[in-house]
């Protein structure tokens, strides 16, 4: 009976730390505090949408020109401004095989809004794994490995429009 009752009490843990809301600021404070970019830069922002991320909500591993930004939570932005010209935007996850990738072009003082994302081949990755275990998952990687988008992520442009509409109700990462 005792470990009935702690088993309940660790489910009904865990599906209120699910409901929490997020902290942090929202973006038009934001943009108002911090203002457009430098004279000669950019700024990127990486989005993601408010969904259901089951039980646990890792951060996304988004890093631009190869430098991280905080992890990317489920409702959450992360930005980073950086002098005009050629950038990178990338993604890893832990054990996954391949990596995400979406090159640019900036002009100065012009912002960039990116929509992040589960890429294709990591949704088929995950249904496998579910469906087959370790054998669903290596027959998943083999039947994948050619798709144009190797890693976990994909980055959709935003309209700025639609960006500010869509990041409205959303928290930048911590």
């Amino acid at each position: 009976m005792i470990w009935r009752g702690v088993a309940l009490l660790a489910i009904a843990a865990l599906l209120t730390s699910c409901v929490t809301e997020r902290t942090g600021a929202d973006y038009a404070r934001l943009i108002q505090k911090v203002g457009p970019p430098r004279p000669g830069h950019s700024r990127i922002v990486v989005l993601r949408e408010k969904a259901y991320s089951g039980l646990a909500d890792p951060g996304w591993d988004v890093k631009l020109d190869g430098v991280p930004m905080s992890d990317l939570k489920t409702g959450t932005y992360a930005y980073a401004d950086r002098p005009a010209g050629q950038h990178q935007l990338s993604a890893t996850a832990s054990l996954f095989p391949g990596v995400s990738q979406r090159d640019m072009s900036t002009q100065s003082g012009r912002t960039y809004f990116f929509l992040a994302r589960t890429s294709e081949r990591a949704r088929v990755l995950d249904g496998m794994a579910a469906a087959g275990g370790l054998g669903g998952l290596l027959v998943g990687v083999a039947v994948t490995s050619g798709n144009s988008n190797p890693g976990p992520l994909d980055f959709f442009p935003l309209e700025e429009s639609a960006a500010r509409t869509t990041i409205a109700d959303l928290r930048l990462a911590q």
